[in-house]
Parts: structure tokens; C-alpha cells; sequence
């Protein structure tokens, strides 16, 4: 009995270490998909924000909190956020499960005096997603990008904004502005998503095939986009 007992309690003890050790392994995931929601919603609720029209054609959102200049060479930048498409076939269903991403690269740090930024990509197309999904993307080379326009009464239909298949802004000291993220790459942080569901998943199952639920961590987020921007208008 004291034998049964004794791997009854062993068996437990390894049941708990192991839940808390995947609780401390997603942390940094799980703050960071937080966060991104924070960005999300803040940016949304300033005055001169992204155009409405703009964010309702978009079929992919990418939230790249703080992201941070290092020095190589010329300069460049290093940044995590996370990634949420529209679901369905069409990208026409409601905002679903984020999947994490990776910007790497790019000299645009030197343009914003090495603070740490917080950067929003409207990724306007089907190309464009399933691009991010599937590889590493460089803007500008393998995806047409450019700096988005901003205010609720901005023109969208300048020829800039109507080709490019990413649009980008970003928020440094509290100030919005579109970004040119020309040079820098985008892509799957997949090592990011095993820690934060748990188990390996491809980007793509993630948000084209919803191979898994949103965590409860990208409630803030997901609630925004779904509030803001309901419905797809292509």
C-alpha cells in the first residue's frame, strides 16, 4: 500500500511540475499576445487612426509590440508580435486565433531615434497572408509595402496605398504615423507558437485551418478588431 501510495504521489508531483513548467515556458508569449491586444486597442481609439476603410479590407492584422533597434552595420531592428486573419476560405468570417510572427531586419530603426516602437501592418490581400503564413517575407521585395495613411478622413485611393499588398504605421513617444518597412521580413515565430498552444502547429493551420481556439490571452485583441472592423469589405 505505502508502494501505491508513493507512486500515486510521484506520479502527481510530476503532473504539477510539468503544468507549471509550461505555465513559466509561455509566459513571455502569453504577454506578448496581451500586449498586442493593449496596442491594438489603444491605437484604434485615437482620433487620427488607421482609415475605417482600410482596416475593413485588410484580411490579416499583424501587432508587433516594442519593437527594439540593435546595431549591426548600418542599424536594424528586432521585434515579436503576433498575427490574426479573418477566418474562412474568403478571409470574410470573424477574427480568429492569432498565430506569433517575427520582423527582423530593415535600417527603419535609425529613422526613429532607437526608442522602442510599436508597430501595426494591415496586410490587404490573400498573397500577402498566406506569404507571412507560409515563409519569410521581405517587404518591398516579396510583398509590395508602403506607409499607410492615416485620419478618419484620409484618402486611401492613392496609387501608393491601392498596390501595396502590406500598408504599415507605427507609434513612437505617443506619436502615429505610417512607416515605410521596406527591407525588413516577416515571418512565422514557430518556436513562440509551441510554447504558447503547447504543441507544434504550423502558422497556416493555426489561422487559415483553425487547428486550435484563441487563447484567452488574445481576448483584448481579437474583442477590438471584432468591434471595430466586423465585417470584410473587399
Amino acid at each position: 500500500m505505502k508502494r501505491i501510495w508513493g507512486s500515486l504521489l510521484a506520479a502527481l508531483f510530476l503532473v504539477f511540475w510539468a503544468s507549471t513548467a509550461v505555465v513559466a515556458d509561455d509566459k513571455k508569449e502569453v504577454d506578448r499576445v496581451e500586449n498586442a491586444g493593449k496596442v491594438m486597442t489603444e491605437i484604434l481609439n485615437i482620433p487620427d487612426n488607421i482609415p475605417q476603410d482600410l482596416l475593413d479590407k485588410s484580411e490579416c492584422v499583424v501587432v508587433l509590440p516594442s519593437v527594439v533597434k540593435f546595431a549591426i552595420g548600418i542599424g536594424g531592428s528586432y521585434g515579436r508580435g503576433v498575427m490574426t486573419c479573418r477566418s474562412g476560405e474568403k478571409f470574410n468570417g470573424p477574427w480568429g486565433a492569432p498565430t506569433m510572427i517575427a520582423l527582423e531586419g530593415g535600417s527603419f530603426g535609425l529613422q526613429l531615434g532607437g526608442q522602442a516602437t510599436d508597430f501595426v501592418l494591415l496586410l490587404m490581400n490573400t498573397r500577402s497572408a498566406e506569404g507571412v503564413l507560409s515563409s519569410k517575407v521581405k517587404l518591398g521585395a516579396d510583398a509590395a509595402a508602403a506607409a499607410g495613411p492615416k485620419g478618419r478622413d484620409a484618402s486611401a485611393e492613392t496609387d501608393a496605398t491601392l498596390r501595396a499588398e502590406i500598408l504599415s504605421y507605427s507609434r513612437s513617444r505617443g506619436l502615429f504615423a505610417g512607416i515605410s518597412l521596406e527591407g525588413s521580413t516577416l515571418r512565422p515565430d514557430n518556436d513562440a507558437n509551441k510554447k504558447l498552444y503547447g504543441k507544434e502547429l504550423a502558422a497556416s493551420d493555426i489561422v487559415l485551418k483553425g487547428a486550435v481556439p484563441a487563447p484567452a490571452s488574445a481576448r483584448e485583441l481579437l474583442g477590438t478588431l471584432r468591434k471595430k472592423s466586423p465585417r470584410h469589405k473587399s
